[in-house]
């Protein structure tokens, strides 16, 4: 609830000039900066000047609002004279008067970060000014009021002569300020002048550059494509003929002729596993390899390993090691892409181990990793070359390497089907001492974080647009799931980047997370609610901030907090965007003037726009006229009781679906709390605001009321 600090009475026009020492006093002492003091004194002056003016007097309340920081400071500046008759053409700025009426209202809702104005013709005008508190200012806890009134009390207010010096330096201030701005302004533009004409003639370069390797990308990957393919056919034809020949299907072959068609053979096998290689690392490329994820062990894995490589097990010197499984669990992953990089670690560990033993093992890495290792003993990898063996084509230099020579891209392609599969290669290796290649991989390979924005060149969507201001991919990704299908959710991550998604979609609602990285949500709402082209935006502000008053001081239509169901969220949603947005309503009916008052103010803090009526007829009157949400009713009223206001609610179609509480003094029986408990919202009785209770109730049962009719 907000706290009150100071009240200046506005009876004589030195007051005025008061109001704004006050103001720009008690800033200071909060701790904004000079503009800030400057800017909220300014706006108190002209707002309490016409109360003056105008109303012939008047008064102004100084409150702070917020359980957590940043607080907001509230000023009241209420008056009980004629009201504004044309507050809605003023406030767009079409109003011409002689005297200047309306430059005032509209220069100190500029000057603010909320302006709220009601005013009543022939009762009065109440206008609230709010300023979010700046993140350096002191967090102004209720035993710190104390000690802060004392130091406003000691600044003893200085006459009329004094204030307009104080002024002069404002503005002579602000003036030197706008000069070093416009000079730092002109000098800025000459540097982006030039900047720009380097960038520009950059960004030719690179698009230029950027278009050249994109074709060569294309070209090289329908090449290796076509030439794979092409390569194929003859390749098989002379596998094909090669075993025929070495059959001996149409007689036999003497040694030599045996051994010349051996090596035709294993040439065409190496360069049939060359073409299945740059096949396999073309498709990589070019985007047209998916991950298919499916559930299996990793023991069944190991086994057809063990099955598919048993024909290489040429060298008896060299045993092939499978490690037990059984500790780890079962693996959500594209099995066949693990088997084709564990293959080629496997193939290639017995190509350059002369003796000893190649181990494949699998291990946890962490709570959701799994690192499936093949170790050998055999030749080893220096360190310069250990990068370098990963890169297209290359090769190791070695007398075992120009024995067995493999293609040089099977390393490469297991390297980028691992980043497919959101893992990663390592390996540890000494010359001489062997070498271990591991596959590090998700227990649960993870898809792409979704996309909530549609493409560029995709159909006009029909969804609601709906903006979520949330840095959280985790809470991202629940709304998406919970909203997606009635809504098309704008996500924004920063402050910055909200208030582009709202000047470019103009969406029909906003979900707003206070605590941002490095930033709060505050200053976004009250930016949003207090622009005249964004006020209208419906706001649902979901965050771990539990400040719901505060929130409502700023515009917010509904505060929840984390965390919140997929039912409260969705409901809160289709409330705020099933109709067009309006200012929630409350009419308070009873005949006793303070009971009005002490309601009003009872009320100022749930954000509602609160209307009374003094007798029974008047009552129905505006209800059937202004269609409020909530209506509180007083039952001892002379000419029409509120029995009377009661049944004549219920019985138009009008007002019979508006919640009515019962805030009466009257003791009632027990034949009438039946009567009254099955037409009415709720009972409270006035006694026990006298006492001081029951206030907290009254505000959550109007808050609640209200939102079980938006």
């Amino acid at each position: 609830m907000a706290v009150s600090i100071l009240s200046v009475s506005i009876e004589y026009e030195h007051d005025v000039v008061a109001a704004r020492q006050r103001s720009r006093h008690l800033t200071r002492l909060l701790g904004f900066d000079a503009q800030d003091q400057t800017r909220v004194a300014t706006a108190v002056s002209e707002i309490a000047r016409n109360a003056y003016r105008y109303a012939g007097g008047g008064r102004v309340e100084f409150f702070i609002e917020g359980a957590g920081a940043p607080q907001l400071l509230i000023v009241h500046v209420s008056d009980t004279g004629p009201g504004i008759p044309h507050l809605s053409t003023i406030l767009e700025g079409r109003y011409v008067s002689e005297t200047g009426m309306g430059l005032g209202i509209i220069g100190a809702r500029r000057l603010m970060d909320q302006f709220d104005i009601q005013s009543r013709v022939g009762r009065g005008t109440d206008v609230w000014l709010k300023k979010v508190f700046p993140r350096t200012a002191p967090f102004i806890k209720p035993q710190d009021l104390g000690p802060l009134l004392d130091q406003l009390a000691a600044e003893a207010p200085s006459d009329a002569f004094s204030e307009l010096q104080s002024q002069n330096r404002e503005l002579v201030r602000a003036l030197d300020e706008l000069r070093r701005r416009q000079e730092e302004l002109r000098r800025v533009n000459k540097e982006l002048e030039d900047t720009n004409r380097g960038v520009v003639a950059l960004y030719a370069e690179l698009d230029e550059k950027a278009d050249h390797l994109r074709r060569a990308d294309q070209l090289k990957s329908k090449f290796l494509s076509n030439m794979s393919h092409e390569f194929r056919s003859p390749l098989n034809s002379i596998l094909a003929l090669t075993r025929l020949l070495m059959d001996g299907v149409d007689g036999p072959l003497n040694t030599e002729q045996l051994q010349q068609v051996g090596y035709v053979r294993k040439a065409a096998e190496d360069l049939f596993e060359l073409v299945n290689d740059l096949l396999d690392l073309a498709k990589v490329e070019a985007g047209k390899v998916d991950v298919k994820p499916a559930r299996f062990l990793a023991s069944n894995l190991f086994g057809a390993l063990r099955g598919m490589l048993r024909p290489l097990f040429l060298n008896q010197s060299v045993a092939l090691i499978f490690e037990p499984t059984d500790h780890i669990p079962e693996i959500y992953s594209d099995e066949g892409k693990i088997s084709q990089i564990l293959r080629n670690f496997i193939s290639n560990a017995l190509k350059f181990t002369e003796k000893g033993e190649v181990r494949v093992s699998a291990q946890m890495d962490g709570d959701d990793r799994v690192c499936f290792a093949v170790a050998d003993t055999g030749i080893g990898i220096a360190p310069g070359d250990q990068q370098r063996i990963f890169e297209e084509f290359a090769q190791v230099d070695n007398p075992i390497q120009r024995r067995v020579r493999g293609t040089g891209l099977g390393l490469p392609l297991s390297r980028k089907l691992a980043q497919l599969l959101r893992g990663e290669l390592r390996l540890t290796s000494e010359v001489g001492c062997g070498s271990t290649f591991s596959l590090v991989i998700p227990l649960n390979v993870q898809t792409p974080e979704p996309n909530l924005e549609p493409p560029e060149d995709a159909e006009p969507d029909a969804r609601i647009p709906l903006l979520v201001v949330e840095n959280s991919p985790e809470q991202l990704l629940a709304y998406s799931k919970w909203l997606s299908s009635e809504f098309h959710l704008i996500p924004a991550r920063t402050t910055w980047d909200a208030e582009q998604k709202i000047a470019a979609s103009r969406p029909a609602a906003a979900i707003l997370d206070m605590m941002l990285d490095g930033e709060d949500g505050w200053d976004l709402l009250a930016s949003i609610k207090g622009n005249p082209e964004t006020a209208g935006i419906p706001v649902i502000v979901v965050s771990t901030t539990d400040d719901a008053a505060k929130g409502f001081h700023l515009g917010a239509d509904y505060y929840l907090v984390k965390p919140v169901s997929r039912e409260t969220l969705l409901d809160r949603v289709r409330r705020v965007t099933s109709r067009p947005h309006r200012t929630r309503r409350v009419l308070i009916i009873d005949d006793e003037e303070k009971d009005r008052y002490f309601l009003r103010r009872a009320l100022r803090d749930t954000g509602v726009e609160v209307g009374d009526a003094a007798s029974g007829s008047e009552g129905i009157a505006r209800a059937f006229a202004d269609s409020p949400d909530v209506i509180i009713l007083d039952l001892g009223m002379p000419e029409m009781d509120g029995f009377q206001v009661l049944r004549a609610l219920r019985g138009d179609s009008r007002t019979s679906h508006v919640p009515v509480v019962i805030n009466t003094s009257m003791a009632l029986t027990q034949i009438q709390i039946d009567e009254l408990a099955s037409q009415a919202a709720a009972i409270l009785s006035k006694e026990q605001f006298a006492r001081g209770e029951g206030l907290e109730q009254l505000r959550r049962i109007v808050v609640e009321n209200m939102a079980a009719t938006s």
